[in-house]
């Protein structure tokens, strides 16, 4: 590690939504031991505005990303680019002794989670995927009240996450980068039905729709929906969209009762959690929370102690397999039988870190398509 502090300093990769929205503000919630050093982008607005405004150091463009590696001002990588871009600037990272935090989707294949996996393996440094819901309060607390047995034995689960986007240049849209509601917000059910059950699907079925005359869907569909099979015979559904009203929330189901959480995927609203058993019904509300900061805050700390992080790449390489899988049965209209796949590591509650909440800053040219 090249830190002579005991603060991790990252170069921010990729200027996008969730980038502005919450990544860079998020430093100022994770100064203990994580520092904004850099920033990198092939917009130069973004870059001299951004940079002035979290007054960091240095910036770079996509072309000069081996200088920001090799110029001993970065520990770290906080990667929020397109999809199709981690597995490349991952193992770029990686190569060059720099520790990476990835953005979900992990990548777009096996092979590339496990080409990123195997760089931070082969060069001594720490990769962990970006999933903050590992993190926070509302989920931990149904992921244990479920394993506790409180509503007896989970066999169902069920959730639909949907937004809207309306710009049809939008980098969701794009096959190429791979966009889709799927990738993009899908991995999230796929990944709360993993962390809910503590196990690995089997078998998934799925179908996908688009409106035929909708020119935002040319590329990729509007919808998709599917089922897993679970071992001991459960199944988990969720449907993902991105031509529908704003919502998420997923719901599992026992055999003594029930427990959901509405918001369930946001970092931007208070989430509220509903557990039913029997006739009788509780229901709290978890305030937001900096989401991003608890994220960094953990990573920096695994650098720094030379802890090996959870969630880890194998975590995202199990939830790419299922996607291809849901992919391939939406594209044939066949159930897809899933390898066995061991994956003995789960969210745990031990892992809550609360981080007061930040307003979202005014964004710099999020719609464009560069990042």
């Amino acid at each position: 590690m090249k830190s002579r502090s005991r603060k991790i300093r990252y170069a921010v990769v990729g200027l996008g939504h969730i980038a502005q929205a919450a990544v860079l503000p998020a430093f100022a919630r994770a100064k203990k031991n994580s520092e904004l050093a850099a920033l990198v982008s092939d917009t130069p607005e973004k870059l001299e505005k951004l940079a002035r405004k979290y007054r960091v150091p240095s910036s770079y463009s996509y072309e000069r990303f081996g200088e920001c590696l090799e110029s001993d001002e970065v520990d770290a990588v906080y990667i929020a680019l397109p999809n199709h871009m981690h597995r490349d600037y991952a193992v770029a990272a990686a190569r060059a002794g720099v520790h990476v935090l990835c953005e979900k989707p992990m990548a777009l294949t096996e092979r590339d989670c496990e080409q990123m996996t195997e760089a931070a393996r082969d060069n001594r440094v720490r990769l962990m995927i970006a999933y903050r819901l590992h993190f926070e309060k509302a989920n931990l607390t149904a992921i244990d009240a479920i394993r506790s047995g409180k509503i007896g034995e989970a066999r169902i689960f069920e959730s639909v996450f949907t937004m809207r986007v309306e710009d049809e240049d939008n980098i969701r849209l794009k096959s190429r980068a791979g966009g889709g509601p799927l990738w993009d917000i899908g991995v999230y059910c796929v990944n709360a039905a993993r962390y809910l059950f503590r196990d690995e699907p089997t078998e998934v079925a799925a179908l996908s729709a688009r409106h035929p005359r909708d020119r935002r869907f040319a590329e990729v569909d509007e919808m998709t929906g599917a089922v897993l099979r679970f071992p001991k015979e459960r199944l988990a559904s969720f449907t993902c969209s991105f031509g529908a009203h704003a919502s998420g929330s997923w719901r599992v189901v026992g055999t003594d009762g029930e427990i959901r959480l509405d918001s369930a995927y946001d970092y931007a609203e208070p989430h509220r959690l509903t557990v039913r058993i029997g006739e009788k019904s509780r229901e709290r509300e978890y305030p937001r929370r900096d989401q991003f900061a608890a994220e960094l805050l953990y990573f920096s700390d695994c650098v720094l102690r030379g802890k090996r992080p959870e969630p880890s790449g194998r975590e995202g390489l199990a939830d790419v397999r299922v996607i291809r899988a849901t992919l391939d049965s939406a594209r044939t209209g066949r159930a897809v039988r899933l390898p066995d796949f061991e994956r003995r590591a789960r969210p745990d509650p031990r892992q809550e870190i609360r981080r007061p909440p930040v307003e979202e800053p005014e964004l710099i040219k999020v719609d464009s398509v560069d990042d």
